[in-house]
């Protein structure tokens, strides 16, 4: 099959290699235009860009796919089959309705639950025992496509979001693979979503990161873990910004107030309001990440209260 692929972002590189590697044709990599990115703010290509670009595949990197011009040069590839994966452009119906065979999309959840843009992040927090990828068709209702294929994973007790999103994007090629076999080989079921079963995983927003230590133990290590890597939790510690990039429930019990550090030995534990939190991985200003223990040889941590 001829396939156009549309991507921007690390999540959706397995899959273009996947199409690479395959008997398919890739007829064009449509991606965002580069953006600024580091120190210097130098014009940055997308990863999806930098594979596609060691491969001889045409690039493009219209700011929207509405103009006629860009709709025309669409149509010229006459692909059977457009795949996207966290493009970051919304695709008119003109679009959509292009390719002989439609245009699929990987989503990072198992719909009809998490539909929009965080599902790997909003699945961690909200404590979910298992997530994965849903290939669907790709209609203009955000999310709302047919589903045609799953595959699940776990949620560990451990994981935040950032293993999740490696895990989820070569599931999302795994599962593409799968699809496109059973195109061609007449197979393909596909499956309307429930919508009585629809949640919504809102767009993660900077003061989300700020933790209340009232909440439980619990809560506040899934918004940790569901935080890691962006925007990364925080509280404030002596005044200043400290973030947490890990952490984990202890079996501990205190009467002090939610938000104060036990220090124990190179041990450094938060009262919450159910339970204790034993930071892991934490980070100043300026600084590199690092572990409490060698956080604590430079700080007196002990009866300090966080988010003050």
């Amino acid at each position: 099959m001829k396939i156009i692929f549309a991507g921007t972002p690390g999540f959706a590189v397995p899959a273009l290699q996947m199409l690479i590697d395959s008997k398919h044709e890739v007829c064009a990599v449509y991606t965002q235009p580069d953006r600024p990115a580091g120190r210097g703010r130098k014009l940055t290509p997308s990863p999806i860009k930098k594979l596609a670009l060691t491969t001889g595949i045409p690039v493009l990197q219209p700011q929207t796919l509405k103009t006629e011009a860009d709709l025309a040069e669409l149509a010229s590839f006459d692909a059977d089959l457009m795949i996207v994966v966290a493009y970051g452009v919304i695709l008119p119906q003109a679009v959509l309705d292009l390719p002989k065979q439609g245009c699929l999309n990987i989503h990072g959840s198992l719909l009809p639950r998490w539909r929009g843009a965080a599902p790997i992040h909003r699945a961690v927090i909200a404590g979910d025992k298992k997530t994965g990828i849903t290939i669907m068709q790709l209609v203009k209702k955000l999310d709302a496509g047919d589903m045609l294929h799953k595959e699940e994973c776990l949620i560990k007790a451990d994981s935040s979001s950032s293993d999740l999103h490696d895990q989820l994007s070569e599931l999302g090629a795994i599962g593409l693979k799968k699809v496109l076999a059973q195109i061609e080989a007449g197979t393909l079921l596909a499956e309307a979503q429930d919508e009585s079963l629809v949640t919504y995983a809102a767009k993660l927003e900077k003061n989300e990161a700020v933790l209340d230590w009232s909440l439980s133990a619990l809560e506040l290590d899934r918004k940790i873990r569901g935080l890691n890597s962006w925007p990364v939790a925080q509280t404030l510690f002596q005044g200043k910004v400290l973030r947490i990039w890990s952490a984990k429930i202890t079996a501990e019990k205190s009467n002090l107030s939610a938000g104060t550090v036990i220090q124990q030995g190179k041990r450094m534990s938060v009262v919450t309001g159910d339970g204790m939190l034993e930071l892991l991985e934490i980070q100043l200003p300026g600084g590199k990440r690092m572990d409490a223990q060698a956080f604590l040889n430079a700080h007196d941590a002990n009866g300090i209260k966080l988010g003050e």
